[in-house]
């Protein structure tokens, strides 16, 4: 509302600025038609201070009224830049309090992730020991099977060998016996049996 007025005030007096130089003008040509050559240098002369005058007196004018509004637009320019300023110095302050908290959460992150790396290569190492451990057993199982049966295998054809060298043994006793024995140790034995035989 004030600067309303203060601008409806500059419009009247450039109106009357305007009004008078027009006046002047009309005058000095009035005067510079009736009148000689000396008489024109005169009133051009007058003409001429009294433009001069209205043109001081309207810049002292516009001087008293426009100081006040025009220092108060400079002096609100100047707060608001000042305003400005300080909003973007508080978003500055506040974007780097939110990179100091994403560094920090960032610094979290590379901590949690190494302790999860770590976790997994102790499980790793884990399953790792208890694989080598279950193979390890499984191996002696099969060690153990091994043996076992191979020890079978062997007492088997250990028998299967004795029996039959027994059996070859025999049959060549057996031989001997039919090549060296006569029919008189033949009634011998026969007689021996039956002695055994009756005493039973």
């Amino acid at each position: 509302m004030k600067l309303k007025k203060q601008h409806a005030v500059i419009a009247v007096l450039m109106t009357l600025l305007l009004c008078l130089c027009t006046m002047d003008m009309v005058m000095a040509s009035s005067e510079n038609a009736g009148h000689g050559e000396e008489k024109q240098v005169k009133g051009w002369m007058d003409t001429d201070t009294y433009r001069v005058m209205n043109f001081t007196a309207l810049a002292v004018g516009l001087f008293f009224i426009l100081r006040k509004p025009v220092s108060q637009a400079l002096n609100g320019r100047i707060q608001g830049i000042q305003a400005q300023l300080e909003e973007l110095e508080a978003q500055k302050a506040a974007a780097e309090k939110k990179l100091v908290e994403y560094d920090k959460q960032i610094a979290l992150l590379d901590k949690e992730a190494e302790k999860i790396v770590a976790e997994y290569i102790r499980q790793g190492e884990e399953a790792k020991k208890r694989i080598l451990d279950e193979s390890q057993k499984a191996v002696e199982k099969l060690e153990e099977q091994a043996r076992r049966t191979i020890e079978h295998e062997f007492q088997r054809a250990k028998a299967q060998l004795r029996e039959e060298v027994l059996e070859k043994a025999m049959l060549r006793a057996e031989a001997l016996v039919k090549n060296k024995i006569t029919s008189e140790d033949q009634d011998r034995l026969v007689d021996e049996y039956l002695d055994k035989v009756v005493a039973l």
